[in-house]
């Protein structure tokens, strides 16, 4: 871990990167970003391995695969209970690749002037990220999905079902 000395651009404080916030090419110490708020403890439950890449120029991944693998780490398995009944599920992870966050840009997907919030970049400041993929079948604590477009080596958070999939009143 770098430890680095940083200079708020906002308070002055000198802090480590790993407690920067760049936004528009300026540092932020995490208090003046987010006040006094207490950062949330989030453990993975696995991690994704594939062939994909963060593409080094514009937006999206490189790569061919289009099935990925999400290993779980084996004090998952009493979570997977019926888990290969569900065809479509959800899969939260943590963007550990991500870059600098720019708070207005044009969009990869269609041009548009947008900021973080209406896009899917993957520079953000909470580094999460979330899709909707399909279950193609599972092996053990490996899952075997379609449709994910989180780059080798990305830390799963949690799986769900996919929501739309769920009638109302069920």
């Amino acid at each position: 871990m770098n430890k680095e000395p940083y200079k708020c651009n906002k308070c002055g404080t000198w802090i480590d990167k790993h407690k920067l916030c760049i936004v528009d090419d300026t540092y932020f110490c995490s208090r003046c970003m987010y006040g006094d708020i207490e950062p949330v403890e989030i453990y993975p439950i696995g991690i994704v391995k594939n062939n994909l890449i963060k593409s080094q120029k514009g937006f999206g991944v490189v790569g061919e695969d289009k099935i990925s693998k999400i290993i779980l780490f084996p004090t998952q398995k009493k979570f997977m209970y019926k888990l290969e009944d569900e065809k479509y599920i959800t899969i939260i992870y943590y963007l550990h690749k991500s870059g600098p966050v720019k708070s207005i840009f044009n969009r990869g997907l269609d041009g548009k002037l947008v900021g973080v919030f209406a896009s899917r970049t993957p520079n953000r400041l909470s580094k999460i990220a979330i899709q909707n993929v399909k279950l193609i079948k599972i092996n053990g604590t490996v899952l075997y999905v379609e449709g994910l477009d989180a780059i080798n080596g990305s830390p799963v958070l949690d799986i769900k079902l996919k929501m739309d999939l769920i009638k109302s009143g069920s």
